[in-house]
């Protein structure tokens, strides 16, 4: 049974909740921003230092709100069973499934694979030492081999990954465009997507907003707490 619609109405559907448009677009912003810093190094290393740590409050953040944001932002919405992807690699979903609304499974594989390898990105950082001037704050509760061996995974096969899944993204989007013609950067800009009027639609109002700046702040001061543990 086809996704859509049988009449072929559609109307706006809200999809992208805010707090998780802004966690895209600001996570997209820290990323860039901490690999300029560590490129330009020398004294831009301490804003590599305080972009990792917002990166790994973000990361904490999505990793609550997949548990209770909008619909189509928590993670059981793409995370699909087996049945689920056969039925999507033979192109026959059933009704609920819903594959082309939120992200599909090919997509989940994509923002699951980046936001893991950035949990190891932002964790090898924690510990590493560039042996200059550069130390991650819980580097002394780890072996020195143990620190060094993660500094040159930050340093070297660790970032390309990164640019990698960031190419694959940016090039799902010029073939979701061009192919499909379908438009992805517009929805996570606005929120919202024409599709058929049954779509259920993502919580997006005042009292989630709150929710998210508080499950926003309780990441940073976990963070915090964590960083502070070198200094004690």
């Amino acid at each position: 049974m086809a996704e859509a619609s049988t009449s072929g109405a559609t109307s706006l559907v809200r999809v992208w909740d805010l707090p998780t448009r802004l966690f895209h677009w600001v996570l997209a912003l820290c990323v860039l921003g901490s690999v300029i810093s560590a490129k330009i190094g020398g004294n831009a290393m301490v804003w590599h230092m305080r972009l990792g740590y917002a990166v790994l409050t973000l990361l904490l953040f999505r990793l609550l709100w997949g548990l209770v944001g909008g619909r189509w932002s928590r993670f059981a919405s793409f995370i699909y069973s087996p049945a689920a992807w056969l039925r999507y690699l033979r192109g026959r979903p059933q009704r609920g499934d819903w594959f082309e609304v939120g992200h599909s499974p090919l997509g989940a594989l994509s923002v699951l694979a980046m936001l893991g390898w950035l949990v190891v990105q932002v964790g090898s950082g924690l510990i590493a030492d560039d042996e200059i001037a550069i130390t991650g704050p819980l580097v002394r509760f780890v072996s020195m081999d143990t620190s060094l061996a993660w500094t040159g995974h930050h340093k070297s096969w660790g970032q390309w990954l990164i640019y990698a899944l960031v190419a694959l993204h940016l090039l799902a989007i010029v073939f979701y465009r061009v192919v499909k013609k379908r438009r992805l950067v517009g929805p996570m800009i606005s929120g919202d997507k024409a599709l058929p009027p049954e779509v259920p639609a993502s919580r997006d109002s005042a009292a989630t907003r709150w929710l998210a700046l508080l499950l926003l702040a309780a990441s940073a001061a976990a963070v915090a707490w964590l960083v502070s543990l070198g200094t004690l």
